[in-house]
């Protein structure tokens, strides 16, 4: 393309000095031959008031001496009826026949001549008749200072096309630079670089096709995060049918059946930790409810309490469930919510001996709702490490994805989550889920509101949790 352009612009450049140069050395060569010719007219005119006044040899030699020279000018008089003679004064280079042409016509001529041209100017006497003025043009006169400014047209073209064809290659960088940048770029996308994208330079066009090129990777990274959660997520909700079965494994006694069946149970359990762990590779964005979604959080509870009652009737576990005897609206999903809180439950199940109490309690405040998942067990020893592992971090035994579903759907409306001791002497997770920065204008998320506001904002509700306790 960078040559191309090179070779284009080369042509056209050409092209033109061709046009303009060529017309322009043929308009100097003809004006040096005007030149010429009409230094002569000028010799010739001054011998005219000389020759209308004599024709005595002497007086005239005398004029053509101070016109011009011997060797440039001649004159030619011819015979008059008084007898007088022709007299020819100076060196005769034209024709008798040119002569006695132009001493006819009575207008003046040019002839060609060994080593230039003659001018032949006619001229009246004072007896009447004609003479004729021979004045000689050397080809070197003729030709003077032409090849001089032939050079300069030719230095001058020779630079323009050499500045053009500079010029188109700055042009041809300038345009092959961004549009290699944007074909490296995008071979790299192709071959897996997520991270592939192309600076936004180069003429419009480019930068145009650059802007969409970024677009669009940031767009397939988005759509591969958003699999990538899926994945995560479906796996995760796994666990809650898991966790049954392990229950329901654990009742079944001794033998080889049992045996193979909890053996099964507990491969599946760590395939789905595989496939967890896989999945969380890249960092999902969760997405936000639009204007007017959401769903009750009292029913959502009471449906997944009713769930999650029989396993804990099979383990001998007290539980309580307060603060959903009215809806509470959240802009938050209905299966979100429920996965968080498959999450939680599962997660009490799971780490806490079987026998062990557990409550949900949902508070409804003025712009705030917060659910609190806590239980009687032994605790969290390491709550940071716990929301590491929820922010992705991992560690053996858990994936980290359960408090990571949670925090992101309280963070996906402003909120957030807290880990700390609950009531009953165990491990209480507070959901808080803001009611109004949910979503900004263009559907996005919004920001978080200043430390400030948000400080007292949680005291005021602390303050009414603790009441509601």
């Amino acid at each position: 393309m960078r040559w191309a352009l090179v070779k284009v612009c080369l042509a056209v450049t050409a092209m033109v000095v061709v046009a303009f140069a060529v017309p322009l050395g043929l308009v100097i060569k003809e004006m040096a031959r005007d030149r010429a010719f009409s230094n002569a007219e000028r010799e010739a005119a001054a011998i005219a008031p000389a020759l209308s006044i004599t024709t005595d040899r002497e007086q005239l030699e005398r004029v053509v001496a101070s016109a011009g020279s011997d060797d440039g000018m001649a004159v030619h008089i011819p015979a008059d009826g008084a007898g007088s003679g022709a007299l020819d004064l100076g060196r005769q280079r034209a024709s008798d026949g040119d002569i006695a042409t132009v001493r006819k016509l009575g207008r003046a001529s040019t002839t060609e001549a060994p080593g230039g041209s003659t001018l032949l100017q006619p001229t009246a006497l004072s007896s009447g008749e004609i003479a004729v003025v021979e004045v000689f043009v050397p080809e070197s006169e003729v030709s003077n200072g032409v090849a001089t400014a032939w050079a300069v047209l030719a230095g001058v073209g020779l630079a323009l096309i050499v500045g053009s064809v500079a010029v188109a290659d700055r042009l041809g960088v300038r345009m092959v630079g961004p549009a290699r940048r944007l074909v490296e770029s995008a071979h790299e996308l192709g071959e897996g670089q997520l991270g592939a994208r192309v600076p936004e330079k180069g003429p419009k066009e480019l930068r145009l096709a650059a802007v969409a090129f970024n677009a669009m990777a940031d767009q397939v990274v988005q759509l591969l995060a958003n699999e990538r959660e899926l994945a995560a997520d479906l796996s995760h909700r796994l666990r809650t049918p898991l966790t049954v079965l392990r229950l329901n494994a654990a009742s079944l006694g001794d033998g080889p059946a049992a045996e193979q069946t909890r053996a099964a149970v507990e491969q599946l359990e760590r395939e789905v930790d595989t496939i967890i762990r896989t999945a969380r590779e890249a960092k999902p964005q969760t997405a936000v409810a639009g204007p007017g979604a959401g769903c009750d959080a009292a029913e959502v509870v009471r449906e997944r309490m009713a769930f999650w009652s029989a396993l804990a009737e099979d383990e001998g576990r007290k539980w309580r469930v307060a603060g959903v005897e009215r809806p509470v609206r959240i802009p938050v999903a209905r299966a979100d919510l429920a996965a968080a809180l498959d999450a939680l439950l599962g997660n009490v199940f799971r780490h806490t001996a079987e026998g062990t109490a557990f409550a949900v309690d949902v508070h409804n405040g003025e712009d705030a709702v917060i659910v609190l998942v806590s239980d009687a067990g032994p605790g969290i020893i390491d709550p940071e490490a716990a929301m590491a592992r929820g922010r992705g971090s991992g560690s053996d035994g858990s994936t980290g994805l359960g408090l990571d579903i949670v925090r992101r759907l309280a963070e996906s409306t402003g909120g957030d989550v807290r880990l700390g001791s609950s009531v009953l002497g165990g491990t209480e997770v507070r959901i808080w889920i803001q009611l109004n920065g949910g979503a900004t204008r263009d559907g996005g998320p919004s920001k978080r509101r200043g430390h400030r506001g948000a400080s007292l904002r949680r005291r005021k509700h602390d303050r009414a949790l603790s009441a509601f306790k």
